[in-house]
């Protein structure tokens, strides 16, 4: 480790990046296995509200930098075509 100041505060602020971005993509894929569970389960009420919650989930983690907008429109897109049909 360096040692200049502002090499010590990056290296901090380093830290607590990675502990939140840590904590959306935990956030993130309990998400995404509570969908799929409720896909396999076939419980349409259920998928809409995962589905759901997973969009929100995906949403905030692009406004905070964490994946890019591409990667979480594709990925929304594959799970809505996940969702049985009536």
């Amino acid at each position: 480790m360096a040692n200049h100041a502002s090499a010590k505060k990056r290296s901090r602020q380093n830290k607590v990046k990675n502990t939140v971005n840590s904590q959306y993509l935990s956030k993130f894929r309990s998400a995404l296995n509570k969908f799929q569970s409720s896909v396999e389960a076939k419980n349409d009420q259920e998928i809409q509200k995962s589905l759901s919650t997973v969009n929100s989930i995906m949403a905030k983690a692009v406004k905070k930098g964490i994946f890019k907008k591409e990667y979480i429109s594709r990925k929304l897109s594959s799970l809505s075509k996940q969702i049985p049909k009536k």
